[in-house]
């Protein structure tokens, strides 16, 4: 399925419910998107406002992926970053491609339109991101040009007795 990659699309209610339909559907799937099903669209509203706050101070950017009926089937967050010593890079967030998609390409696409994205930022020279371990992300993200630069065990719980290692991507641009 080809997408369409915009970055800062126009935010109205019919892109905010489908970023929230998306990242329902990816959690509900088993996606690694900061929740454990079962979750609701509803459920994830506090957590997207966060990510519109952010876009509406300039601190993050939004890149969105289309298919021809306008659905939004991809999305990753462009976080900028404030600290003076650390503006040459940003945070990439809640990067997640619909379960219908998986396999396709469209993550490989996402990241590519990530890469542009970024490297359409004025002195931007690498992309960071976390993944959950025990997903097989991190070879996904290494395929992509990413290399891991940092785990630390069983940081993430994602059940009482179900500990992953939150693993830290880097992606040079320079």
């Amino acid at each position: 399925m080809d997408l369409r990659f915009d970055l800062d699309p126009a935010v109205t209610p019919g892109l905010t419910d489908g970023i929230r339909t998306l990242w329902a559907d990816v959690s509900n799937a088993g996606g690694a998107v900061g929740f454990v099903p079962p979750v609701t669209a509803e459920d994830i509203r506090p957590d997207l406002l966060a990510h519109l706050v952010a876009i509406s101070e300039e601190r993050a950017r939004l890149v969105v992926g289309r298919d021809e009926r306008d659905r939004v089937l991809a999305t990753a967050f462009l976080h900028l970053n404030t600290r003076r010593l650390m503006k040459h890079w940003l945070w990439a967030y809640t990067v997640m491609v619909h379960p219908a998609l998986q396999g396709q390409g469209a993550g490989t696409a996402l990241m590519a339109a990530v890469e542009e994205a970024a490297r359409s930022i004025g002195g931007i020279e690498g992309i960071r991101l976390t993944c959950r371990g025990g997903t097989g992300l991190d070879a996904f993200y290494a395929s992509c040009g990413y290399k891991e630069i940092g785990r630390a065990p069983r940081a993430i719980r994602v059940a009482d007795d179900d500990f992953r290692d939150d693993i830290t991507m880097w992606r040079e641009l320079v």
